[in-house]
C-alpha cells in the first residue's frame, strides 16, 4: 500500500499533541491509544475540584474524523461515567461536540456547535466545565437527568462510587 501524504487533519493534530506535551493544561492528560494512530486520543480527566467528581480519573478515548476540524470528533469515557451529559455508553453529549451548523432539533444555536477553532485543549476543557455544571435540560442520559433533579443524595453516592472505582484503577 502507498504511504498517503500527511493529511491536513493528522499534521493539526500531531500539532495539537506536540503543543500538549509541550505544555501540559491542568485538569487532564492526552495521549495517542497507539503511537501509529493519530486519530485516536486517549484522554484522562481528572475530577474537578469542588465538583462530586473532585479525585476522580476519568479515562476517555477521542475519536477524529478523516476531515478534523471541519466536523468534531466523538469523545466517549472509557471508564464508569454517571451524569446527565453521558450517554449510558460513555460517549459526551455536549454541544461543541455537535456537527457544524443549525440544530435540526433547534436546541441550540449554531454558534453553540462544532467551530474549527476548537481544539483538542478546548474540548477537553468544554468536559471538564460539563462535569462542574451538569446541563439537564436535553439529558443523553434521561435517568442521570431525573436523579440530578429530584435524588441529589442517590446521585452524589452513584458518581461517589465512579470516583472511587476509578481511583482504584489506577
Amino acid at each position: 500500500m502507498a504511504t498517503q501524504p500527511a493529511s491536513q487533519a493528522s499534521l493539526l493534530l500531531q500539532k495539537q499533541l506536540k503543543d500538549l506535551c509541550k505544555h501540559p493544561v491542568d485538569g487532564f492528560s492526552a495521549g495517542l491509544v497507539v503511537e501509529e494512530n493519530i486519530f485516536e486520543w486517549s484522554v484522562t480527566i481528572i475530577g474537578p475540584p469542588d465538583t462530586l467528581y473532585e479525585g476522580g480519573f476519568f479515562n476517555a478515548v477521542m475519536s477524529f474524523p478523516e476531515d478534523y476540524p471541519n466536523n468534531p470528533p466523538t469523545v466517549r469515557f472509557t471508564s464508569e461515567m454517571w451524569h446527565p451529559n453521558v450517554y449510558p455508553d460513555g460517549k459526551v453529549c455536549i454541544s461543541i461536540l455537535h456537527p457544524p451548523g443549525d440544530d435540526p432539533n433547534g436546541y441550540e444555536l449554531a454558534t453553540e456547535r462544532w467551530n474549527p477553532v476548537h481544539t483538542v485543549e478546548s474540548i477537553v476543557l468544554s468536559i471538564i466545565s460539563m462535569l462542574s455544571s451538569p446541563n439537564d435540560e436535553s439529558p443523553a442520559n434521561v435517568e442521570a437527568a431525573k436523579e440530578w433533579r429530584d435524588n441529589r443524595d442517590e446521585f452524589k453516592k452513584k458518581v461517589g462510587r465512579n470516583v472511587r472505582k476509578s481511583q482504584e484503577m489506577l
